[in-house]
C-alpha cells in the first residue's frame, strides 16, 4: 500500500484492509458481548457500537450500489441485539465489501472529501471508519486496541490531517500561531500541522524542517490511534508543550454536520 497522500492506494488494497478490519471488529464484539462497555466511546456498550457501524456500512453501500449523486441519509440504526445484531453487522460489512469490489472504476456518487474518484473515496473512508471502530470494539477487551498496520495507519493519518482537518469546520484552533509535528518512527513519515485562530489546520506532508511547539512521535499505528483519540497521548512520545496535545484531544473529534 503506497501511503503518501497523492500516491493513493488502490481500491482493492483499501477493500482488503476494510474486510480485515470488519472481521476483527466482529470477533472482538463477539468476545466482549453486547453488554460490555466501550471505554473509547464513553456511554456506549458493544451493542451501540455494532448498531452504529452497521448503519454506516449500509448507508455507504446504498450510495455505491445505487450511484447516488446527492446526499441521502441512512435509514437509522437497527434495534436488533445479541447474536442477531452481530449477524446483522457481519452481513452489512460483507455487503459493503462486495459492493466496493463490484463497483466500476467510473462510479459517480456523492462524496464529502477530495479524492481521486468516488470509488476510492468510499473505499478509503470505510477502511478508516471500520479500523477506528475495530479499536473501539477491542477496547472492551482486557488487551485493549490491537495494532494497526503501518501502511493503513499512515494513510489514515493522511486522511485525518490532510482531508478532515483541512475543512473550515475543524475546531482545532489556537489563540496564536502554533506548530504540531507528528513523526512516525517506524515509517519515516512526518506531518507538520500549522495551527492558528482564524484558519483550519494546514498540514505539510514530510516537511520536518523548522521548530515545532509540540511533537508526537512513535510507531505509525500508535500515532493513528492517538490522533483519532483511541489511545491516550502517553501511548506515544510527547516533546514540547503538552497543552497543544490536550487541545487536540479536546477539539479534534470529527463532526459530520
Amino acid at each position: 500500500m503506497d501511503t503518501a497522500d497523492g500516491g493513493t492506494p488502490s481500491t482493492a488494497e483499501y477493500t482488503e484492509a476494510l474486510e480485515a478490519a470488519g472481521r476483527a471488529l466482529g470477533d472482538a464484539a463477539a468476545a466482549a458481548g453486547p453488554d460490555a462497555a466501550v471505554p473509547t466511546c464513553p456511554g456506549w456498550r458493544i451493542r451501540d457500537l455494532l448498531r452504529h457501524v452497521s448503519m454506516v456500512h449500509r448507508w455507504a453501500t446504498d450510495l455505491v450500489v445505487h450511484a447516488r449523486t446527492t446526499y441521502r441519509p441512512g435509514e437509522g440504526e437497527t434495534t436488533l441485539d445479541g447474536d442477531a445484531l452481530l449477524t446483522h453487522f457481519r452481513e452489512g460489512h460483507a455487503d459493503l465489501v462486495a459492493a466496493l469490489r463490484a463497483a466500476p472504476a467510473s462510479l459517480d456518487c456523492w462524496t464529502f472529501l477530495p479524492a481521486p474518484s468516488p470509488l476510492t473515496f468510499w473505499a478509503r473512508r470505510q477502511t478508516h471508519e471500520t479500523t477506528v471502530h475495530r479499536a473501539d470494539a477491542e477496547s472492551a477487551l482486557a488487551a485493549g486496541p490491537g495494532a494497526v498496520a503501518p501502511p493503513v495507519a499512515v494513510d489514515g493519518i493522511d486522511e485525518l490531517l490532510l482531508r478532515f482537518h483541512a475543512r473550515e469546520r475543524s475546531r482545532v484552533r489556537t489563540a496564536g500561531p502554533r506548530t504540531l509535528r507528528v513523526r512516525a518512527t517506524d515509517t519515516g513519515d512526518v506531518w507538520t500541522v500549522r495551527l492558528s485562530a482564524d484558519e483550519p489546520p494546514r498540514t505539510e506532508r514530510n516537511a520536518a524542517e523548522g521548530p515545532a511547539d509540540t511533537e508526537l512521535s512513535g510507531p505509525a499505528g500508535r500515532l493513528y490511534l492517538v490522533l483519532w483519540n483511541r489511545l491516550p497521548v502517553d501511548a506515544v512520545t510527547l516533546a514540547g508543550d503538552g497543552d497543544l496535545a490536550r487541545l487536540w484531544r479536546e477539539t479534534s473529534a470529527i463532526t459530520w454536520s
